[in-house]
């Protein structure tokens, strides 16, 4: 009896650290990012360079990713209010036939935002990626981030430990029914993000350096 419940206050334990170890870094992100992430215009500090984070445009059932609808509107409020003067499209152009970046910025010029304002990414493959090569080779340490809150807090947190002073701006989120799956991955994310950084993960690519001007 008494080796049996050895046994089950182990396991106890063990199920208690492992939900510990999910939860913890979620914790810390959360609270690292608290005052640098903005739901309005109004409140948000001015940089020269708004970094969109990516998505894919189409869900499979064919329809539009209400994720990327709602960053490309972030975007464009944040341009037009004068808070950005340049978007930094950051995502992945890994096969031929899949090109984030480019998608973004066609549909950022249908809403009126000039060409010439707009700089494309094609190796951001992940959040990381993304903000390190924003100051590796876009030369950029201030930026606002583009995404939805969940999303941003982890950028800001990298951007932090990356040496560059960066605020995020909250786009329209989705139903927690619609987006349930995604706030799971983001937890499980926020735990690699972790590891990325203690171990000094470095982007995929690296690259020439571009002049945002």
């Amino acid at each position: 009896m008494k080796l049996l419940k050895k046994k089950r206050n182990k396991i106890i334990l063990g199920i208690f650290i492992i939900i510990l170890i999910i939860l913890l870094p979620n914790s810390i992100v959360k609270t690292a990012a608290k005052n640098r992430v903005f739901d309005t215009i109004q409140e948000i500090p001015y940089n020269k360079v708004g970094l969109l984070l990516g998505t894919t445009k189409h869900l499979q059932s064919g329809t539009i990713n209400p994720y990327y609808k709602y960053r490309i509107d972030a975007a464009v409020s944040l341009y037009k209010s004068g808070r950005i003067s340049f978007i930094l499209v950051s995502g992945d152009n890994s096969r031929i036939s899949y090109d984030e970046p480019t998608t973004i910025k066609n549909d950022l010029i249908a809403a009126g935002i000039p060409a010439a304002r707009i700089y494309l990414d094609y190796a951001g493959f992940r959040t990381l990626d993304s903000v390190v090569r924003s100051k590796e080779i876009f030369g950029q340490t201030n930026i606002t981030v583009i995404s939805q809150k969940f999303h941003n807090e982890r950028a800001v947190y990298i951007s932090k430990h990356k040496g560059i002073s960066a605020v995020g701006f909250n786009a329209r989120d989705t139903s927690l029914r619609f987006g349930f799956k995604t706030r799971m991955r983001e937890l499980l994310a926020r735990d690699k993000m972790m590891l990325d950084l203690i171990f000094h993960k470095k982007p995929k690519f690296q690259g020439d350096q571009i002049e945002i001007k």
